[in-house]
């Protein structure tokens, strides 16, 4: 009796590029539409796999080619998250990956699901030489403005790194200059780019939407757990309705807002 099509799906899902080679020749002959449609599948499996092994390889061999042209062994990768929210801080990470092992699935924390987010970042946390977090208040958003605010969370981060005992030859930053150290540079879209600026995206957006989290527990009306800070119709009608909590940013909410009732 013949290998059945179960079995042959079952193979074909477990293979490898090479596996896959033998196994597809050995099946040039079977007509069955449940092999040939199995066949199909493994293939179109292996070669998203085979893609995204090979962005995933752009990411890190990026910073190789930047930290080569600058004689340096180490970069830290900073981005922020949380720059357009009403409520809740501005967050900054900032990650020193090893060169090895490589973080499967890492991206652009925008591009990764919220399960994947926790999966990678608790990976990042694991294998990091350092990593942090660093936040802008709300308060300080409205004091000093976003520019400011954004400076100050780098710097911080940077220092958090640094007095961790990790000394980056190099800053990778998302976007553009901050002019703040000489290490900087800039990647445009820098976190579907670099290995360390996606990290440091993820880790930023977890930190923050697990503080967002807590806050939503404080105050229950505004939602903060499903919108995170930021401007939904409910979100809106919540503060026109109860005014603002000290987590919202004033400046951020002048054309919608009561005064404050907390």
């Amino acid at each position: 009796m013949g290998t059945t099509v179960a079995e042959i799906k079952r193979r074909l899902q477990e293979a490898d590029e090479q596996e896959f080679a033998v196994l597809e020749r050995s099946l040039v002959a079977d007509t069955r539409k449940g092999v040939r449609s199995a066949v199909e599948v493994a293939r179109r499996r292996l070669d998203a796999e085979r893609v995204e092994r090979e962005r995933l390889e752009r990411l890190y061999a990026l910073e190789d080619s930047i930290m080569a042209e600058r004689g340096a062994a180490c970069c830290v990768g900073l981005d922020e998250v949380g720059r357009g929210p009403v409520a809740g801080p501005l967050a900054v990470g900032a990650v020193v990956l090893p060169r090895e092992p490589r973080i499967a699935g890492l991206n652009d924390s925008k591009q990764v699901s919220p399960a994947e987010r926790e999966r990678i970042a608790a990976e990042v946390k694991r294998i990091a030489l350092a990593w942090a977090v660093e936040y802008a208040s709300p308060e300080e958003i409205d004091g000093a403005g976003m520019s400011a605010c954004l400076r100050w969370a780098f710097r911080r981060a940077v220092e958090r790194i640094e007095a961790a005992g990790v000394h980056p030859d190099v800053i990778l930053l998302d976007g553009n200059p901050l002019h703040l150290d000489e290490r900087e540079c800039n990647l445009v879209k820098g976190d579907a780019r670099s290995a360390s600026i996606a990290a440091a995206s993820i880790i930023a957006k977890v930190e923050r939407d697990a503080l967002m989290v807590e806050l939503g527990e404080r105050y229950p009306e505004y939602d903060f757990a499903s919108n995170k800070g930021y401007a939904s119709a409910e979100h809106i009608d919540a503060i026109k309705r109860l005014g603002l909590t000290p987590v919202h940013r004033a400046s951020f909410c002048t054309s919608f807002a009561q005064q404050s009732l907390f």
